[in-house]
């Protein structure tokens, strides 16, 4: 006779299909405990291994996800949908980010010499601890890396809580660290629901926390950080403007519009979703997005030549279909799509809403998944104005051939980041983050890894006359 296990239980599901992929029980207290022992443990050795030991471990790793691209790709895909060719990339990019810290950590923590009254003075940067990592599933690996190679670099420890919805891809990341030769209890996986996070935050054992999600759950966060006074990094929602100006390139425009709208399905915190045109090109920009929005290929997110595949869950698509029918009822103009995609799966087609006003759920609320809302503006002041009217400031971009103008722009956007004739995108090499409810802190390059650091003053005697 088998025995049944009663603990709770969390599931993993195909989006694309709706079936179950795998059924996982949640830690239970002891096992929370043990892996929270472990990291401590851990930390006490790896703070003290050379950064040579750490870097070499770290391009092991990167040499790894590199060879198995295609494996822990299609992983991503089974779990959250992403279109295969995009899952793989995100593994790629994991392996850049890897490298990228094992390259520069050393030389982003040297000791700086400082000027004092001692003889000698100079500062430290000295790892924290164990930090806690609170991860979403929309990029379920790289969110991890680009936290977790700075961190480790700086001589932490981590211990990962996952979205419900990428258990496997959680797992895996642990297996991945071990393989690859990492100590045990340097990277560990819990499986809990998020209701548990605060108890997690409180545990003395953990050092530090960085959550990417809502901004709701950003507040939860750093209520409960500032309850416990643990250093915490937010990196929240966005809901980018991307401002076209009457002397913009409006093929390349376009052509990056729908790029930056619906790759990984519009699920993105730093995809453009707000399209803000000058009303003197607005038809021509609508007509160009229009047409290459609709040469996009929705279906089976394991087939290369999809391009959209479905949202991570059917809330998702539930929440984006009310937003998209609330807008259109209130008077947006609807250009293409609208609706869910037919068939199994939470799909739903690449859509453009024109004539958006502040007033409508797509200007007002963050949307994410492939929606695209296009808002009139009378001239450059106007569009900026609209792009900062949003609690948002995670990215924005600017398309126009007058680059000193742009500049002069970019000074008043109230964002993280802005790209001037570009797509807003992640880069190991430069600081990424927002303002307002996108959050605090930074992730990436030198201001990255500085985020888990004690930065120690050094006096030492005698004082210098």
């Amino acid at each position: 006779m088998t025995i049944q296990s009663t603990r709770p239980t969390i599931q993993s599901i195909n989006p694309a299909t709706a079936e179950v992929l795998e059924t996982f029980e949640l830690f239970t207290d002891e096992q929370i405990h043990a892996a929270l022992d472990q990291a401590r443990s851990a930390f006490l050795q790896w703070r003290d291994i050379s950064f040579s030991e750490r870097a070499a471990l770290l391009q092991r790793l990167a040499t790894y996800l590199r060879e198995h691209k295609e494996e822990l790709g299609r992983l991503i895909t089974l779990e959250m949908g992403k279109p295969i060719a995009e899952a793989e990339a995100e593994v790629v990019k994991c392996a850049w980010g890897c490298d990228y810290y094992a390259e520069h950590a050393e030389q982003f923590l040297a000791d700086q010499p400082a000027e004092s009254s001692a003889s000698e003075s100079y500062v430290a940067f000295r790892p924290l601890g164990v930090v806690l990592a609170l991860m979403p599933w929309n990029f379920p690996f790289w969110q991890v890396f680009r936290f977790a190679a700075p961190a480790l670099m700086a001589g932490n420890t981590t211990v990962l809580k996952h979205a419900s919805n990428v258990s496997r891809c959680a797992l895996e990341i642990e297996r991945v660290f071990r393989q690859c030769g990492f100590p045990e209890g340097v990277f560990r996986t819990v499986l809990v629901r998020g209701s548990e996070t605060e108890k997690l935050i409180s545990d003395p054992r953990i050092a530090a926390v960085t959550l990417t999600g809502s901004a709701e759950v950003g507040m939860e966060v750093a209520a409960a950080s500032g309850r416990a006074l643990k250093k915490h990094v937010l990196e929240l929602g966005g809901s980018d403007a991307f401002i076209v100006l009457e002397d913009a390139d409006l093929d390349a425009a376009a052509e990056w519009a729908a790029r930056s709208r619906f790759q990984n399905t519009g699920q993105s915190c730093i995809a453009a979703k707000r399209f803000i045109v000058v009303e003197s090109v607005a038809a021509d920009f609508e007509r160009r997005f229009v047409e290459a929005a609709s040469r996009l290929r929705m279906g089976d997110p394991l087939q290369r030549e999809t391009q959209i595949g479905p949202l991570a869950r059917g809330d998702l698509r539930e929440t984006l279909r009310r937003q998209v029918e609330e807008t259109l009822q209130m008077g947006g103009r609807l250009l293409l799509g609208g609706k869910p995609g037919s068939g199994r799966g939470f799909f739903y087609e690449p859509t453009i809403v024109s004539g958006v006003t502040p007033a409508m759920p797509m200007f007002r609320e963050e949307t994410f998944g492939p929606a695209a809302a296009v808002i009139y503006a009378r001239n450059a002041e106007h569009a900026l104005e609209l792009a900062n009217a949003s609690p948002f400031g995670l990215g924005g971009n600017i398309w126009t051939r007058h680059i000193e103008r742009a500049r002069q722009m970019a000074r008043h956007f109230e964002t993280g980041g802005v790209f001037i004739n570009g797509m807003t995108a992640s880069d190991p090499r430069l600081p990424f983050g927002g303002v307002k409810h996108s959050g605090y802190g930074r992730e990436l390059s030198i201001f990255g890894i500085r985020e888990f650091v004690n930065i120690q003053t050094v006096w030492i005697g005698p004082a210098r006359q």
